[in-house]
């Protein structure tokens, strides 16, 4: 278990409160299935990955990315017990 001070917890909150989970998670896979084109090979089910376009307009990577964001977001959402949020 961590113990967050107050001003780690305010410092991921007020962070995580800026940004759009599903937004983010999209452009975050995209780039790196763009930048690191390896990783692509741990996706093969998502279809067209073969141009940096077929990948930002790919709805397996959107879903995808949203799916890992809001995982995320139920630890930033559940700091004082993230192992039981996960549980489940």
């Amino acid at each position: 278990m961590v113990d967050w001070t107050d001003a780690e917890r305010s410092a991921i909150l007020g962070l995580w409160g800026k940004i759009s989970v599903d937004e983010i998670g999209r452009q975050a896979l995209a780039r790196l299935l763009i930048v690191s084109p390896w990783t692509q090979r741990h996706f093969s089910t998502f279809g067209n990955l073969s141009t940096p376009a077929a990948i930002m307009g790919n709805p397996a990577v959107a879903k995808h990315g949203r799916t890992v964001m809001h995982g995320l977001d139920r630890a930033v959402q559940n700091l004082d017990d993230i192992k039981n949020a996960y549980t489940a």
